[in-house]
């Protein structure tokens, strides 16, 4: 009997993106097949992210005016009907095959419940993407072998049905902590995978902007914090852009 293929819906949360917005929806287009539908959340914007979202072919842009990404989520969710549900962010460069790679973890492994994978940033130096390599295989993928909660949110793939069961999105939190967050809860209900093959390619903006040992320290303690008390301690973020 041949194994159902699951239909993916992909949300992609923006707030005032306009510059980044544009080449992002152009390499999802360009892997749409996978597919069923290609969602961005107008997360309040007032530059001209609507606008270049809603002229491009086969893209449905929705409103949440609530300010955040874990509400511009949330409402993507709601607005969507795919069997998978599938988040990047307006920053990044989608790699031509991640979503049949994606169609294809799910489809073979039933008990698989949620993909993720690391950034390969874009807009940094060499050195810096040195680090960041030591980063995703000496330290997140250690921890995801001893706790399988660790996923990116702008890199992710959650069956619909598991992010049901779980509550949906925690739009209690704020910034920092979201995606171990996530992956925590997702992990009570079946496999969850970090896949150090499921690149996602994307902005090291805040990384500079906010500086890179700062954010190296801001995610991971968060991200213990999520681990080990369910609740993150950062509740202030800046939006850089």
């Amino acid at each position: 009997m041949n194994q159902k293929i699951p239909t993916i819906s992909l949300i992609i949360p923006a707030f005032n993106e306009e510059k980044y917005i544009g080449a992002c929806l152009a390499h999802a287009v360009r892997s749409r097949s996978p597919f069923l539908e290609i969602i961005v959340v107008d997360n309040a914007s007032t530059d001209r992210t609507r606008e270049i979202a809603t002229s491009v072919l086969g893209v449905r842009v929705v409103t949440e005016e609530r300010k955040g990404p874990m509400f511009a989520r949330a409402r993507g969710v709601q607005e969507s009907k795919g069997d998978l549900v599938a988040f990047i962010d307006a920053d990044t460069l989608m790699p031509e095959k991640w979503g049949d790679y994606a169609l294809q973890k799910f489809t073979h492994d039933t008990k698989l419940v949620c993909l993720s994978g690391p950034y390969r940033y874009y807009d940094i130096s060499s050195f810096q993407k040195v680090l960041v390599w030591i980063y995703w295989r000496i330290l997140a993928f250690p921890v995801y072998l001893v706790s399988h909660s660790v996923a990116v949110f702008g890199n992710v793939v959650i069956r619909r049905d598991t992010l049901l069961q779980m509550g949906g999105i925690d739009t209690s939190i704020a910034f920092f902590g979201d995606d171990t967050n996530l992956a925590r809860r997702a992990h009570q209900f079946g496999k969850m995978r970090f896949d150090l093959g499921f690149i996602m390619h994307t902005s090291g903006r805040r990384l500079i902007g906010q500086g890179l040992w700062r954010s190296a320290f801001l995610y991971a303690i968060n991200a213990a914090a999520e681990l080990i008390f369910h609740r993150p301690i950062t509740k202030r973020y800046s939006d850089i852009r």
